[in-house]
């Protein structure tokens, strides 16, 4: 029988694929606690990656619903060299460009990019969460690459966590079965777990287990704020990173346990399998698809006397959560005006009007905060309230409780980037960041007036040359250059000057005007102009007296 000239192609197209991605690069091994692993050493860049590295066992079948347990051992070599699956879920933001092995329940997998040679020892680590609603992303997405922060001299970490129904339904029967007594929180849980993991063997790659710092934006900075939080985490930690997100309320804030079974009872009755043993016996595409057609946004985290012994505010305030240096900041527009007004135009009545809908007793404060003397500075006020009762406000008042209830650094920023134009005309900018296929149906999104929810992601990693989307401008690279350098020294030292840039001074318990780093095409430290607004919220939200 002879072998068809295409098949031959073929097999010749396939190997020369993988040999131009492997040219540049030899075989590594690392001993780690369970067995041995094999990345790769790329002989350009001096980076070494192991990539879908195993943190705990899979949480598939009876371990659906669990926490994550310890890895069994393995015997011969294990490689780890090409991203593991993405956690399950739709494709629910535009702006995510998985690189992952598929999609699956088995998910539990992290990613280490390291620039240590067979000397190196004690180098500082960075373990980023990314974001996505804690419905959807992944840790191989391109924005959160390593290899341009390893280059700095930090060894990288980047990690799945469970979403959705899989990372976060509570039920009474999980929680009876649990021996800590709750559910939920799987996801959260995971996170906590890839940080044991890195304790335990991120000396085999250069790292210091003692000088690892947690970051993460949007959903991955309310993980960050919680791990702070969270009697598990907090000794596992020297420093956090959060990027426009806290689980404060009104953003994603846990809610207590018997509300969160109650929740996950009734998603199930209603589903048609209403115990845990019915639950676990359906495949993965029953759930996916139970899950999908339920419309839920996810589940919430829960206050479960384990994980999360109270609430963020109560934590914090008793000085509970972990007394580490904190660089913190959100973006200067995380939100278009028009969600607030809901597709109404920028008109002093409308403006008003809405106002008073949201806060009919406070209206009139509302306005003296938010002002409306002209159709611009409605659409700059509507972009803050929105911003602001989104994430903003949740993420100010993360870093006012840290600054006030602990002896150490905190630092604040505003990133105010302009994004650069699309280079696809078919796309469009989505409302809280990402990008959404132009559709003649679709509203006309504004002109930006400030930096969109999740756009500094590639900045702050060094990643744009990862991301084409954008047609990037010499003014973006000198951005990203300067954003890393602040957060890649904050990684090694705790503090975020150096390397001549702008100086950033300590926030300062109970300043009315605290410092704010302005991360722009100049950046600039100037003093806060508008947390007034914060303090309104604070008690329009009850997070405060």
């Amino acid at each position: 029988m002879k072998t068809p000239l295409l098949f031959i192609a073929l097999l010749l197209m396939i190997n020369s694929v993988v040999t131009s991605q492997d040219k540049d690069a030899f075989p590594v091994q690392a001993k780690v606690e369970n067995g041995i692993i094999e990345g790769n050493y790329n002989t350009i860049t001096g980076i070494q990656t192991y990539l879908g590295v195993p943190f705990a066992k899979p949480p598939v079948g009876d371990l659906r619903w669990k926490a994550p347990q310890p890895l069994d051992n393995w015997e011969g070599v294990k490689e780890t060299k090409k991203f593991g699956p993405r956690p399950m879920q739709t494709m629910v933001f535009g702006d995510m460009k998985s690189r992952s092995n598929g999609v699956s329940e088995d998910c539990l997998y992290l990613n280490i990019w390291t620039p240590a040679t067979r000397n190196t020892k004690d180098l500082p680590v960075l373990v980023y969460f990314f974001g996505g609603g804690n419905v959807a992303g992944d840790a191989s997405e391109y924005r959160y690459d390593g290899e341009s922060m390893a280059k700095k001299g930090i060894v990288v970490v980047t990690t799945n966590y469970r979403l959705n129904i899989f990372g976060f339904f509570a039920h009474p029967e999980l929680s009876a079965e649990a021996p800590y007594g709750s559910s939920g929180n799987y996801g959260l849980l995971d996170q906590h777990a890839a940080l044991k993991w890195v304790q335990q063997n991120i000396a085999a790659f250069g790292g210091d287990p003692s000088k690892v710092t947690i970051a993460g934006e949007s959903a991955g900075s309310i993980g960050v704020s919680q791990q702070m939080a969270s009697p598990l985490s907090k000794d596992l930690i020297a420093g956090a990173i959060g990027e426009s997100g806290a689980g404060i309320n009104p953003t994603m804030t846990a809610i207590p346990l018997a509300e969160a079974e109650k929740i996950g009872l009734e998603f199930a009755t209603k589903a048609g399998y209403p115990t845990v043993a019915e639950l676990r016996k359906l495949s993965t595409r029953d759930v996916y698809e139970i899950y999908n057609e339920s419309g839920r946004f996810g589940f919430p985290a829960v206050i479960d006397g384990y994980f999360l012994p109270k609430s963020l505010p109560e934590i914090f305030e008793n000085k509970e959560q972990a007394q580490v240096p904190l660089l913190v900041g959100w973006n200067s527009a995380e939100i278009p005006g028009i969600a607030l007004m809901q597709g109404q135009p920028y008109t002093e009545e409308n403006y008003i009007a809405k106002v008073k809908q949201l806060y009919p007793e406070e209206y009139q404060e509302v306005l003296k905060l938010y002002p409306h003397s002209s159709t611009k500075e409605i659409e700059y006020s509507a972009t803050d309230l929105a911003s602001d009762r989104f994430i903003a406000y949740s993420t100010w008042k993360w870093f006012d409780l840290h600054r006030d209830n602990s002896n150490q650094p905190v630092y604040r920023y505003l990133y105010s980037k302009l994004r650069p134009p699309l280079r696809d005309k078919n796309l469009a900018s989505g409302l809280a960041g990402g990008t959404v296929r132009r559709d003649s149906d679709a509203p006309q999104m504004p002109e930006p007036i400030g930096a969109p929810h999740a756009c500094e992601i590639e900045y702050c990693m060094g990643n744009l040359h990862l991301v084409e989307d954008y047609a990037w401008t010499p003014e973006d690279f000198k951005v990203s250059e300067t954003m890393q350098n602040y957060f890649a020294n904050f990684i090694k030292t705790g503090n975020p000057n150096g390397d001549e840039l702008p100086q950033w001074d300590v926030a300062k318990t109970n300043d009315k005007t605290p410092p704010v780093m302005v991360i722009d095409t100049t950046s600039k430290q100037i003093l806060a102009e508008n947390d007034a607004r914060y303090q309104f919220l604070d008690k329009a939200y009850g997070n405060k007296d």
